[in-house]
């Protein structure tokens, strides 16, 4: 795998992330006291963005598009001032940008941003950014949001619908021009910069006929969970045992020196897919041990359960049952894992936090379980009572509320289930609940006892007090049956979710809105 001693797709060059600014004003106590309980400090705070998107429009023919990013303010008097661009990123309809904005927070103003994505074109791939210019560069669409909005949110995160700047003018409701997803964390000055230098040694290599091209990308954990790249390496050509020029790190763009860091080490592939060798996760203060001890860390390729299945099983999932959730926010939970230092839980906040269970969009949770690897150990026992008490608690509150909502949990395990008579009596009594719940086995475990819960035979779940489950909820695949390809899983899994959702509304007798 390879030992580091001491993509993000796009060029062969270095990227940082570093920006700088001040912060100034006077503080007004009753304002300041609710921005803080919005994780703002200050009146005048310097906030920094950073920049994803998903689904951009491909306008090239022969490759992806080669996305950038470029910050406008529109002023009080309508005027638009073009104020940041971010890196290209090379061959990417997902890219994530590691150049960072950092703008000048005032609460008593309406500052209103305007970003528009750019596909550029490959002529101009040597040209610095700030040098293209743009009326040569292809529109892969728009967004528009205020400051505000954005920092009171309370995971920081706002995703943005591109739009087509002709089709603004009359109408919204035209192609999909993929999403924008922009972050806001707060800045705080420091003058203490951090110089490291990083090298590899044995790496594996990827290519056919010739070694590896490494690159490295070093990103910070925020609370959500979320992974926020701060800056790249060059790409090193056919080297085993790269090292890269000195990456200067300013406390500011990680937070602390015992903010945690991935980084992850890239092979370097033109079409913009690079191939990652390995990661590992340490801290400034935990690379300072390494060089003072001269030391090296162990590489490591994070094992996902199911040898990727369930990634396969997430998205396929996700995309068909994302178009009935409007505000694309999921609760996600993990199970069976034992977090550093304290004891095996078996329903836990998937994105680390311990104040609530959300994430953004499909590729929120799986940024949001990827992290969550490096800060558990999978353990047993395989209990799925607590997961499905807590969705059914979520059910529970919309139901009280009068919400017209439905719910579909999806648990994917490897495990064979040892709570059995405890899950049966936390299904029957999610039977009455608007709640479906799927569930993917994956590896070589006996699934046999699944069946029972699936209710494949027609009989009805009973409880230990002899109460019987209202309806069938559960529908269950062993991702191994559905391998011939004759089948597809989403279509097995979800093969009985209309069913229990009329049944359900039937016996409510709650109809369609008209």
């Amino acid at each position: 795998m390879g030992n580091c001693c001491s993509d993000v797709g796009g060029g062969m060059a270095a990227v940082s992330g570093a920006t700088s600014s001040a912060a100034t004003g006077n503080q007004n106590d009753a304002v300041d006291m609710y921005l803080r309980s919005h994780g703002i400090h200050g009146l005048f705070s310097q906030i920094e963005l950073s920049f994803s998107a998903t689904s951009l429009r491909d306008r090239d023919v022969f490759s992806k598009s080669d996305p950038m990013v470029v910050v406008y303010i529109k002023e009080r008097d309508g005027a638009i001032n073009e104020v940041f661009r971010t890196e290209v990123v090379l061959n990417s309809l997902t890219p994530t940008w590691i150049a960072k904005y950092t703008i000048t927070y005032h609460f008593e103003v309406v500052q209103n941003l305007l970003f528009k994505v750019f596909d550029v074109d490959t002529q101009y791939h040597n040209v610095e950014v700030k040098m293209l210019k743009l009326e040569e560069q292809q529109s892969l669409g728009e967004a528009y949001c205020t400051l505000s909005e954005l920092v009171t949110k309370p995971n920081r995160s706002l995703t943005l619908d591109l739009i087509r700047r002709e089709e603004s003018v009359s109408s919204t409701h035209s192609q999909h021009c993929g999403k924008l997803t922009v972050h806001a964390e707060e800045c705080f000055s420091s003058k203490s910069t951090a110089d490291i230098i990083l090298r590899c040694i044995d790496l594996e290599s990827k290519d056919l006929f010739s070694k590896s091209d490494p690159f490295l990308v070093i990103s910070k954990l925020v609370e959500s969970g979320t992974s926020i790249p701060v800056c790249k390496t060059e790409v090193l050509k056919n080297d085993h045992n790269p090292t890269w020029k000195p990456v200067f790190l300013n406390i500011q763009q990680v937070g602390s020196k015992d903010s945690p860091l991935v980084i992850e080490c890239f092979n370097f592939n033109s079409n913009g897919k690079h191939d990652l060798i390995g990661k590992v996760q340490k801290s400034l203060a935990d690379l300072e041990k390494l060089h003072l001890g001269r030391e090296g860390e162990n590489l490591y390729l994070p094992t996902l359960v199911g040898h990727n299945y369930e990634n396969k099983a997430i998205y396929e999932v996700g995309e068909v049952l994302q178009f009935y959730d409007a505000d694309k926010r999921y609760p996600a939970w993990g199970f069976g894992a034992r977090p550093i230092d304290g004891p095996v839980s078996h329903c836990f906040n998937l994105n680390g936090s311990s104040n609530y269970c959300e994430v953004q969009g499909i590729q929120g949770i799986m940024m949001a379980y990827t992290s969550a690897l490096f800060n558990v150990s999978l353990a047993g026992p395989t209990l799925f009572g607590h997961v499905i008490n807590r969705a059914s608690v979520v059910a529970c509150d919309s139901l009280s509320t009068g919400a017209k909502k439905y719910f579909a949990l999806l648990i994917i395990t490897d495990g064979v289930i040892t709570d059995l008579q405890e899950t049966k009596d936390a299904l029957v009594k999610a039977s009455d609940l608007p709640l479906s719940i799927l569930i993917v086995g994956v590896g070589g475990a006996d699934f046999k006892e699944m069946e029972i819960l699936d209710a494949v035979k027609g009989e009805r779940l009973e409880s230990t007090t002899g109460c019987i489950a209202s309806r069938d909820i559960v529908q269950f695949v062993p991702f191994r049956d559905l391998q011939s390809g004759e089948i597809s899983m989403v279509g097995a899994l979800l093969a009985e979710l209309p069913t229990q959702f009329l049944t359900y509304m039937r016996r409510r007798d709650i109809k369609p809105s008209t």
